[in-house]
């Protein structure tokens, strides 16, 4: 019998006013993937533990834009070394993919 998946949601939404915006489209702003894959690696270390280690990352897919101010979730699920996440804005899909994880050496 295999083990449970770990499952995890948090909620997040970028200010207007972050640095990465301003030439993240010029009078059109939207947020960038990589500020959305850094929201779904901050919100894996509360939930997972400050030992999770991302190694890699072998697949992500970004669907819809989100945009500044916009509020969206992002759901984990770890199974054993592959965190898997889906960032939705209500019943949209913004972008889906897996982390391969580690633990971090102990020191």
């Amino acid at each position: 019998m295999g083990t449970r998946p770990m499952l995890s949601r948090f909620t997040f939404s970028i200010s207007p006013g972050h640095p990465a915006l301003p030439g993240h489209f010029p009078g059109n702003p939207v947020v960038p993937g990589v500020v959305i894959l850094d929201v779904v690696r901050r919100a894996a270390e509360p939930s997972f533990g400050p030992g999770l280690r991302i190694t890699r990352l072998p697949q992500a897919k970004f669907v819809r834009p989100l945009l500044p101010g916009q509020e969206a979730a992002v759901d984990l699920e770890l199974r054993e070394t592959l965190l898997q996440f889906v960032v939705s804005r209500g019943d949209e899909i913004i972008a889906r993919g897996a982390f391969e994880v580690g633990a971090v050496p102990a020191s």
